[in-house]
């Protein structure tokens, strides 16, 4: 199943080289909040003590 590309994507300040996404020089504050978002939904989850993958484990297992 495909995903929607987000609207960041589509403008003429979007760069995606590879491992290095980031906006031109000039960008709309706008694109740069939706960038930063984006890339922050991407990261890892909270693997605090008692879950797994950001996902609480009852104990006894």
């Amino acid at each position: 199943m495909t995903e929607k590309h987000p609207d960041f994507m589509n403008s003429s300040y979007f760069v995606d080289e590879p491992g290095n996404w980031h906006m031109k020089a000039g960008a709309p504050k706008e694109l740069l909040e939706q960038l930063e978002l984006y890339l922050q939904s991407l990261e890892e989850p909270n693997n605090e003590p008692g879950t797994i993958y950001g996902i609480h484990i009852d104990y006894p297992y």
